[in-house]
């Protein structure tokens, strides 16, 4: 099997609450029939969620990457996957429990499809 495979499973099983959260929302085309992937691998890297027909990565981001390490991670991250014409929006886990509407939106506006009804 392949090692990617294997981890993007891991990482679907043992996902967190916040992902689990905006997944329900993703899954299945719900968010106006856009089409979203959970795990998707991108070179060296693996997204949280993706939407090929868009290519829109979104991310949720736990403390870790607010510290100085995780911060230049993403930084290179974000540039690697630009290089590829992916667009990625980050959100603090936080964020989607919060303000779930407001995730939803903006996601909504990155895809073009305007803010939810």
């Amino acid at each position: 099997m392949d090692v990617s495979l294997a981890r993007r499973r891991t990482l679907r099983r043992a996902g967190t609450d916040a992902e689990n959260a905006l997944w329900a929302r993703l899954r299945a085309k719900r968010l106006l029939g856009f089409k979203f992937r959970r795990q998707h691998p991108c070179g060296p890297y693996i997204l949280d969620f993706y939407c090929p027909s868009r290519h829109l990565a979104v991310e949720l981001d736990g403390g870790q990457h607010f510290e100085p390490a995780g911060q230049d991670y993403d930084l290179r991250r974000t540039a690697f996957l630009a290089r590829r014409g992916i667009t990625v929006l980050r959100f603090p886990t936080d964020l989607v429990f919060r303000e779930p509407i407001a995730v939803l939106d903006a996601i909504l506006l990155a895809l073009g499809g305007g803010p939810s009804p």
